[in-house]
């Protein structure tokens, strides 16, 4: 190995034009912007959407709908997937993930009323359908709101 053989390590080094430094740079003056004109400007050059004056498609076509901010996006159970868990269980949202009975929790844990339920559970969720309360009340169970 000779010293004029040695090298930064590759990526190492940053090779960012220094543009506006001098006429010795090379890249001074108009900073390789060339003479006036849109692109010489700061902020200049046409946005994403431009058609040479055209109105934009985006503005042309009628706007249609409505999407709710405020909307709830439950996960849904059903009450014959609890059949599952040992009498007398307390089954949170939490515990329904960690056995993969749901993948995420979005606004909160919905309880439905498909199916029958064998079992005394204490299910705690975000909310309840009347079915579901019912059946989890007459299994000797209950449903409490989070």
């Amino acid at each position: 190995m000779r010293l004029e053989d040695l090298r930064p390590a590759v990526g190492s080094k940053v090779t960012r034009k220094r543009v506006g430094r001098g006429t010795g740079s090379g890249l001074g003056k108009t900073s390789g912007k060339g003479h006036k004109g849109q692109k010489a400007r700061s902020g200049g050059g046409k946005g994403p959407g431009f058609e040479g004056g055209q109105t934009p498609l985006q503005r042309r076509l009628p706007k249609r709908g409505f999407k709710n901010f405020a909307r709830k996006t439950w996960t849904e159970v059903n009450i014959d997937q609890l059949n599952s868990f040992a009498d007398g269980t307390e089954i949170t949202p939490e515990l329904l993930i960690e056995k993969g009975l749901i993948k995420k929790l979005n606004d909160g844990v919905k309880v439905l009323g498909r199916g029958e339920l064998e079992k005394k559970l204490i299910v705690k969720g975000n909310s309840f359908t009347k079915s579901a309360i019912a059946k989890i009340e007459a299994a000797g169970g209950k449903a409490e709101v989070i």
